[in-house]
């Protein structure tokens, strides 16, 4: 089905059977900024993704938290459990105009490190879903090819919508660097239809789809934020969800044939930013009878607060500052879902499934020093099981470009890629975290337990499987180096087994709210800015609590606990080793050739280069002539060494 194969399949054989050469980055590379400084640099011009502004953490609770608590959970016969939730519940919506930048050039050549970061999510639960879309997907017209011969094309002049949107044309290698990637790790797909001429639409990115990525591809949005159509000057000011309803339907009927078979039971709709309209506005027109057998999900799309002041000179202006203490609390996922309640109940009763298509910190790309901070990751953990808790079905965090503070990872620029690595956001930490709490069965449900008297600073959730507790997954938002808010759970459990005699325990884990890149999950970490090719790095930490009547469970203040009541429950996401996708060779970089020192010790040829015995030296800015170790480097060695390296740069040069 997948016409094309993936660089590193072919790359790395070749050069490895040349003289098994590996070509790496150039070591000692400086970051651009600090991951953490002690106060806003409001002089700072770079990319947002890399914003070095540092928040101070909201004081510590006045009275103080109670610090030690009774968590006592049952086996069999809890009530108020969710739906059963898969453990790829928390998905990533990557927009449009990004996706060479964020998955690969081109079918051929892949972004290694986003390998590596789904390939972590899959070990833990089992896939990953994606969304391929966002605004771009809405001007986005497949050609033959583009004039420079990319998969992408935007047309600057062109934009629209207050977020400057600019049209796009892509090619069918977009959809087939999909088809590859989901060839290497499971990766289920979302994809937009466009919706901006409903009496021509463009149905390619369907057939393309379906066609490449067969049961890979498991959704097609239906338009994007349709409620704020008529807001951005793509509507009438007369467009309401009756229309909406209607251009569904006429898009149902332009499917009508053999080749959208399974395309028309694949749609998504509506599609809400909850703007203009509310759900219930769109369930009112009989949206869901009238189009149940074409409806895989229904979704709305969310952000709690815009940045679009800062970013565009639109709407009010906001200070991170003064809104960072509201994204810190147990309130703020409840705040966000509230309004949806009514909606998961309804799409229960419709034997659908409700989706939350799009969010993130804030709209326009989100805050600085939130968005970025380990503050970001907390809320996003306690939001999406919130989320799982009230009977969501997935959850999808927005990644844009090198404008927005919020990415859960982020490429280097274009031209920086050969000698700076990705950058992980906090997001990203959280839906790792996520995927370990729920796991890969399938059958977690998911509880908030109203942790401490319902303290806002210290939520917890139970997540069990058939019916049994298997996981517990405690917060602690408030930042104090001192230890006088760390608290303990002491947790038990009734009925059944009983408190089981140890637990194992994962730890989420920053010195502050605050702190920028370095965070710990288990012991391992993806670094700072320009720090990681998708890998954990470090020695997993995982900690062992001896119970008696009860488990007793400490969790500092900042931080996040994951407690494994089951020795089951942790072999479901410690399985195995991760698969990983080393990168094996770049170009355009200096001193990239590394040899095995023991392969010199052995190596045949004259003793050195010259007459006085000296080697020349290719490091950049190096005095050329050092003495060679002991007469161990040989010429024939080096002509073999010099051979290779001219051999791999030349192939890798013609890919990248």
């Amino acid at each position: 089905m997948v016409a094309k194969l993936a660089v590193f399949g072919v790359l790395a054989p070749i050069v490895g059977a040349c003289a098994s050469v590996t070509v790496y980055y150039q070591v000692g590379q400086h970051h651009l900024a600090s991951s953490t400084i002690s106060a806003a640099l409001a002089d700072y011009t770079g990319a947002a993704a890399y914003d070095p502004t540092v928040l101070i953490p909201p004081p510590t609770p006045n009275p103080p938290i109670p610090i030690r608590f009774e968590l006592e959970l049952r086996n069999g016969g809890t009530p108020g459990l969710s739906i059963t939730q898969t453990g790829a519940f928390f998905g990533f919506s990557i927009e449009m105009s990004v996706v060479d930048q964020v998955l690969g050039r081109n079918s051929t050549v892949l972004q290694v490190p986003f390998l590596n970061l789904m390939a972590n999510l899959a070990k833990r639960a089992g896939a990953v879903r994606i969304r391929v879309g966002g605004n771009t997907q809405e001007g986005a017209v497949l050609v033959d090819s583009t004039s420079s011969g990319r998969i992408l094309e935007k047309d600057i002049s062109g934009v629209s919508n207050p977020t400057q949107t600019p049209p796009l044309d892509y090619t069918r290698d977009l959809i087939y660097m999909m088809g590859n990637i989901s060839h290497l790790v499971p990766v289920d797909w979302f994809l937009g239809i466009p919706f901006n001429d409903t009496e021509h639409f463009r149905l390619a990115v369907a057939e393309v789809g379906q066609q490449v990525l067969g049961r890979r591809l498991i959704g097609l949005q239906v338009g994007n934020e349709p409620d704020l159509y008529s807001r951005h000057g793509h509507r009438p000011s007369t467009y309401g969800p009756f229309d909406y309803f209607g251009e569904f339907g006429a898009l149902v009927a332009a499917m009508s044939g053999e080749a959208h078979g399974a395309n028309q039971h694949l749609l998504i709709g509506p599609n809400i930013a909850t703007g203009d309209w509310t759900p219930e506005m769109v369930w009112n027109t009989g949206f869901v009878d009238s189009y149940s057998s074409n409806l895989a999900y229904l979704a709305v799309e969310h952000y709690p607060a815009d940045n679009c002041f800062a970013q565009f000179g639109i709407g009010t202006p906001a200070d991170p500052q003064e809104l960072f203490a509201s994204y810190l609390t147990h309130a703020a996922g409840r705040a966000i879902i509230e309004p949806y309640l009514n909606s998961t109940a309804f799409a229960q009763e419709k034997g659908k499934r409700l989706m939350m298509f799009e969010t993130n910190t804030a709209s326009c790309g989100g805050f600085p020093g939130i968005s970025d901070s380990f503050g970001a990751a907390l809320w996003a953990l306690d939001y999406g099981m919130q989320m799982a808790h009230s009977n969501f079905s997935g959850a999808l965090f927005h990644v844009g470009g090198q404008n927005v503070f919020y990415n859960p990872f982020t490429p280097p620029p274009t031209n920086q890629s050969t000698f700076r690595q990705w950058t992980i956001g906090p997001v990203y930490y959280s839906a790792l975290v996520m995927a370990e709490a729920l796991g890969p069965s399938n059958g977690a449900r998911v509880l908030d337990l109203e942790a401490n008297g319902g303290n806002e600073n210290t939520p917890a959730y139970g997540i069990y499987e058939g019916g049994n507790p298997v996981r517990i997954l405690l917060f602690n938002y408030i930042t104090d180096s001192s230890g006088a808010n760390d608290y303990t759970a002491m947790i038990s459990i009734a009925a059944g087994d009983g408190t089981p005699r140890q637990v194992k325990i994962k730890r989420l884990l920053a010195s502050s709210v605050s702190q920028k890149g370095n965070f710990t999950w288990a012991g391992q970490t993806f670094g700072s800015n320009f720090g990681s090719d998708g890998r954990l790095e470090g020695t997993e930490v995982i900690e062992t609590v001896t119970c008696e009547a009860q488990c007793l469970i400490k969790v500092p203040a900042p931080g996040a606990a994951l407690v494994f009541l089951t020795d089951g429950a942790l072999a479901e996401v410690e399985s195995g080793p991760t698969t990983t996708f080393p990168t094996t060779a770049l170009t355009k970089t200096v001193n990239t050739a590394t040899i095995d020192p023991a392969v010199l010790e052995t190596s045949n040829g004259h003793t050195g280069m010259n007459a006085k015995g000296r080697l020349g030296s290719t490091s950049k800015g190096s005095v050329s002539g050092s003495k060679p170790a002991r007469g161990r480097i040989r010429t024939g060695y080096a002509a073999a060494v010099i051979l290779t390296y001219l051999l791999a740069t030349t192939l890798v040069a013609g890919l990248f």
